[in-house]
């Protein structure tokens, strides 16, 4: 339980970092200035997201057999690994301002999710551990870890990050959970 809660934790904040939705904080942090409301809106449309998620990843794991998962896992993983090498790009996340800045954070957050890395290894971990609370839990604080700054800190933290390096730590991380996947 805690090694799923560990590993979904680290794998999800590294692979936030120079994510879409990593963009997406920037934006509403700048626009709307007010950071608790926008983390409270990430927490919870992650939450709900991964739940869901894990359940798709739970699932998976009970229609193949043990052999078929762990290549399936290790593939994914190394997948992912991969598509760490290449940044998204920020395209344009403006939501309606009837919503609130809580209400604009959670439906866009929760959109941009969808099929993002974050939830595709989430999806990863879910089939891995058989704990899905863990693995939501960790994949949670894994995406607030890594966007909680950028609502405090924005554009000044941002910069001064070294992306590149971090994307090639976290694609590294993942080709190393696939092989974690094939030997475990």
């Amino acid at each position: 339980m805690l090694e799923a809660f560990l590993v979904s934790t680290g794998v999800v904040a590294l692979a936030e970092m120079g994510d879409k939705t990593q963009l997406l904080a920037l934006l509403l942090a700048a626009r709307y200035r007010r950071p608790v409301p926008i983390v409270l809106g990430i927490a919870a449309a992650t939450l709900a997201n991964h739940a869901l998620a894990a359940a798709f990843g739970g699932w998976l794991a009970t229609l193949t057999g043990p052999q078929v998962l762990r290549w399936l896992l290790a593939a994914s993983f190394a997948a992912m690994g991969a598509w760490m090498l290449f940044p998204d790009s920020a395209s344009d996340f403006e939501r309606s301002r009837r919503l609130g800045v809580f209400g604009t954070t959670l439906l866009a957050f929760f959109l941009v999710e969808i099929g993002d890395k974050t939830q595709i290894a989430t999806v990863a971990l879910a089939a891995r551990y058989a704990f899905l609370p863990a693995v939501v839990a960790g994949t949670t604080l894994g995406m607030l870890i890594a966007n909680v700054p950028v609502v405090y800190a924005g554009e000044r933290l941002l910069q001064r990050l070294p992306m590149k390096l971090l994307r090639r730590v976290a694609a590294a991380a993942f080709v190393a959970l696939g092989v974690l996947a094939l030997v475990a």
